[in-house]
């Protein structure tokens, strides 16, 4: 069953971010593997080593999950690829409706292709699509205050810091602080989106 703004495929220059395939096996275990030193430490504790985690067959549980979860409405999973190769993913999870409305991104790139904009061109295509059609009203992205390439992504679109979570998530083998960022859709509904924000502030 189909839920708002799911499924999706969105797309800006070279940048496309689609539901993921299960013929994307291989080249997503290629990608995680060759970025251990890069992800592992700001990704959760890891139940087993990053080689077996990140293999072609751990990513059919990884994409089995993702896909319950979209079809659920709670998550709208991306694979983020780059000139048509996967470099990456973000997905937007824990969304809640009713009065809440909200959900919280989380993103990925892989660190050769880094410093090319496909991160905040990205999340600004899933905020914007999550705003408009996917009928939410607030989206977060909760960052360890030492993962400054993380913190540039969102303090250059804009999302505000409103919160110091101590101790917030376990990652990388003990509980770790995060800043809170949010954006609500009247922060860029007079720009009209987050995407053209960002193209303005790439055109600067």
């Amino acid at each position: 069953m189909s839920q708002p703004g799911w499924p999706a495929v969105l797309v800006d220059g070279p940048v496309t971010l689609r539901p993921y395939r299960r013929a994307d096996a291989r080249a997503w275990a290629e990608v995680r593997r060759a970025n251990e030193q890069w992800l592992s430490k700001w990704e959760p504790t890891p139940y087993g080593t990053w080689h077996d985690l990140n293999s072609s067959a751990a990513f059919r549980a990884v994409h089995a999950d993702l896909r319950r979860a979209a079809r659920h409405g709670s998550a709208m999973p991306f694979a983020v690829c780059y000139d048509d190769r996967l470099v990456g993913q973000l997905t937007l999870g824990n969304i809640v409706r009713r009065a809440f409305c909200s959900g919280y991104a989380g993103y990925w790139v892989d660190s050769r292709f880094a410093g090319k904009g496909i991160t905040p061109t990205a999340l600004a295509l899933v905020v914007d699509h999550a705003f408009s059609v996917g009928g939410l009203h607030r989206i977060e992205v909760n960052i360890r205050p030492d993962n400054l390439a993380s913190r540039r992504v969102v303090e250059k679109l804009g999302f505000r810091q409103e919160a110091y979570h101590h101790r917030y998530l376990h990652i990388d083998g003990d509980w770790r602080d995060h800043l809170g960022y949010a954006m609500t859709t009247e922060d860029v509904s007079a720009e009209g989106g987050l995407l053209a924000r960002w193209h303005k502030v790439l055109a600067a």
